[in-house]
């Protein structure tokens, strides 16, 4: 059974604060490209960009990823028949700009990778950061966010889940026990 950790106010606060220090770091906002990572990822980066707008009055595109062809851990046989990959949907140029690589949970950095990968083809950034809503540690590869909302410590037999208006008609970040 899934317990709630964190409610809707308590994340729309804390992707407030990453907004914040996305400003302040950033010491301003031009160049900046948002890129939400499929699928909760890409909710999250808009409404990043919303927020941004309602603070600077100025428009950040967002792009979406679809990171499944470039997976570590896909294989072929896993497959009866080839997976729908939308693969990059970035409206903008996104060479020498700052791209913002956002995505909902932080675990393992295999799936940043991917993503890492996936936004190399589409084009070179000047530089990219990456925003997540919850770290909750277990890295496996080198990768660390820059901008967090929640840092969420749990066990590897925990799964966490965050849900979103737009997509889940509901608001919450969860943890479940893994069967």
């Amino acid at each position: 059974m899934a317990h709630e950790v964190v409610d809707g106010s308590s994340m729309q606060r804390a992707l407030t604060r990453i907004t914040y220090e996305i400003i302040e770091q950033n010491k301003g906002v031009d160049d900046l490209v948002f890129v939400g990572i499929k699928t909760r990822g890409v909710y999250i980066a808009k409404r990043l960009a919303k927020r941004l707008k309602q603070l600077e009055q100025i428009d950040i595109p967002v792009g979406e990823l679809d990171i499944t062809l470039y997976r570590d851990d896909r294989h072929v046989a896993d497959y009866h028949e080839e997976p729908e990959v939308k693969g990059v949907d970035i409206n903008v140029d996104i060479n020498d700009k700052h791209v913002i690589l956002v995505d909902d949970v932080l675990f393992t950095g295999r799936t940043v990778r991917a993503a890492l990968d996936a936004l190399m083809d589409a084009g070179r950034p000047k530089k990219i950061s990456l925003a997540v809503l919850v770290d909750r540690g277990h890295r496996e590869l080198p990768i660390r966010p820059d901008f967090v909302g929640k840092n969420i410590p749990t066990a590897m037999d925990e799964q966490v889940h965050v849900a979103v208006e737009e997509y889940d008609s509901h608001e919450d970040i969860t943890i479940e026990k893994i069967k």
